[in-house]
C-alpha cells in the first residue's frame, strides 16, 4: 500500500497487494466515502437501429459513494463495497458497487475527518510495506498440511495423509517415500521459488521431505525447525515461538500471534493481563496497559456506546505511550482472541 495524499478528511491510496484490502475493508464502513475509478452505463448513448435496442455503452469515470456496505472475503483480491453515489459524472443518488482490487488507487474520507485508529491501520500497513506472503509446511510421518501466511492470516491450502491407507509394515518403505514425493510435488506447483518456506514437525521427516523438494528443483529460501507437536498447532508453534523469525522476520501476522499467546500465558499464570471491556477500561483509565491487542472490528462496532468506550480506552493507552496492535482473527490465535471478547491487553502492572 501505497499514500498519495493525505488531508484533514481522508486519505488517497494505491493498492498493491491483496493484503492491503484487508486494511481497506476495516476502514470502509457507514459513514465513509469512498471514491475511486469505474464504469457506468450512460443511458444517453443508447440507440435505435433497425428496430434493435443499442445498449448504453459503458463509460470509465471517477465515481464516488457513500458507503452502505462492505464485503470482504480473505485471502482474495474480492472486495466489493456498495453505497450511494454522491460524486460523478452522471447517475448521483443512484447505487453503485466498487470492486476494489490490487492495482487500484481510491481516495476515502469521513465528514468530520478520518478516525484516529483508522489513520493508525493506515500508517501500520504502509510500515509493513511489501511484506511477502510465505509457506507453511507441517510434516509428520504419515501426514502434511501446508499453509499460505500473509499479514494477516494463515489459509490452509492443502492436507494430505497416509493414515489407513495400508499396512504399517508398508509405510517406512516405498509407500511412504512414495507419498512424500507427491506431496513435494503439489507444493512445489503451489509455492513460487521466491516464496519463502518455512518447514516444520515433530520428528525428521521434515529433513526428508524438503530433499526431496530441493531434489524436484525448488529454489525457495527454505527454513527448517522442529516443532514439539504436529497438526495445526505446529504452524501457530513456530509463529507465536519466534522459530520462523528468520524468515518472517518482523512480520505484522507474527507480532499480533506473539502478543496475544502472550498474553494467554499471563492469563493461566495470574500475571499481569487484563481482558473483557469492563477490565481492560479499568486498566486503561490507570495506565497501566503496555500493549492492547484487539480484534480491529471491535473498535469498529456497529454499537456506538460500545464504539465510544473503546475510542476512549485506546485514547487513553496512546496518550500513557502504550501500543494498541489492530488484529485480524483470520488465523487460530485471532479466534482465541475472540473468546477472549475480542480483547486482551498486557499490563506494566497486575490491576486489582
Amino acid at each position: 500500500m501505497r499514500q498519495l495524499k493525505a488531508s484533514d478528511e481522508g486519505v488517497r491510496l494505491r493498492i498493491d497487494y491483496a493484503n492491503d484490502l484487508w486494511t481497506l475493508a476495516q476502514i470502509c464502513r457507514v459513514g465513509a466515502n469512498l471514491g475511486m475509478l469505474s464504469h457506468r452505463r450512460d443511458s444517453t448513448t443508447g440507440t435505435q437501429e433497425g428496430g434493435r435496442s443499442k445498449s448504453a455503452e459503458r463509460k470509465p469515470m471517477w465515481i464516488e459513494i457513500e458507503v452502505s456496505e462492505c464485503t470482504f472475503q480473505p485471502f482474495t483480491d474480492n472486495l466489493r463495497v456498495h453505497g450511494v453515489i454522491s460524486e460523478a459524472k452522471i447517475d448521483i443518488g443512484s447505487h453503485h458497487t466498487h470492486l476494489v482490487a490490487p492495482g487500484n488507487e481510491v481516495e476515502i474520507s469521513f465528514e468530520g475527518g478520518l478516525p484516529e485508529l483508522d489513520r493508525e491501520l493506515i500508517k501500520s500497513a504502509l510500515a509493513a510495506g511489501s511484506q511477502p506472503k510465505s509457506g507453511l509446511v507441517v510434516v509428520e510421518n504419515d501426514e502434511v498440511l501446508i499453509f499460505e501466511v500473509s499479514a494477516h492470516g494463515i489459509r490452509d491450502v492443502s492436507s494430505f495423509s497416509m493414515r489407513g491407507g495400508g499396512k504399517r509394515a508398508d509405510d517406512s518403505t516405498g509407500v511412504r517415500r512414495g507419498f512424500f514425493e507427491r506431496v513435494a510435488r503439489e507444493t512445489k506447483m503451489v509455492f513460487p521459488n521466491q516464496m519463502p518456506l518455512v518447514i516444520c514437525g515433530p520428528g525428521m521427516a521434515r529433513e526428508k521431505f524438503e530433499g526431496m523438494l530441493r531434489a524436484l528443483g525448488a529454489e525457495n529460501q527454505i527454513l527448517n525447525t522442529a516443532s514439539s507437536i504436529g497438526g495445526r498447532a505446529a504452524a501457530n508453534e513456530v509463529l507465536a515461538g519466534g522459530a520462523a523469525d528468520a524468515v518472517l522476520g518482523e512480520h505484522e501476522l507474527v507480532r499480533q500471534v506473539r502478543t496475544i499467546e502472550e498474553g494467554l500465558t499471563r492469563i493461566s499464570t495470574n500475571g499481569a493481563v487484563s481482558y473483557g471491556l469492563s477490565s481492560i477500561e479499568e486498566a486503561a483509565d490507570q495506565g497501566a496497559v503496555e500493549t492492547l491487542v484487539v480484534d480491529a472490528s471491535l473498535l469498529r462496532s456497529d454499537d456506538r456506546a460500545v464504539r465510544s468506550r473503546w475510542d476512549t480506552i485506546t485514547s487513553a493507552i496512546t496518550t500513557n505511550r502504550g501500543e494498541v496492535i489492530q488484529a485480524s482473527t483470520d488465523h487460530d490465535s485471532g479466534q482465541q482472541l475472540i473468546g477472549m471478547g475480542g480483547a486482551i491487553a498486557l499490563l506494566r502492572w497486575k490491576v486489582d
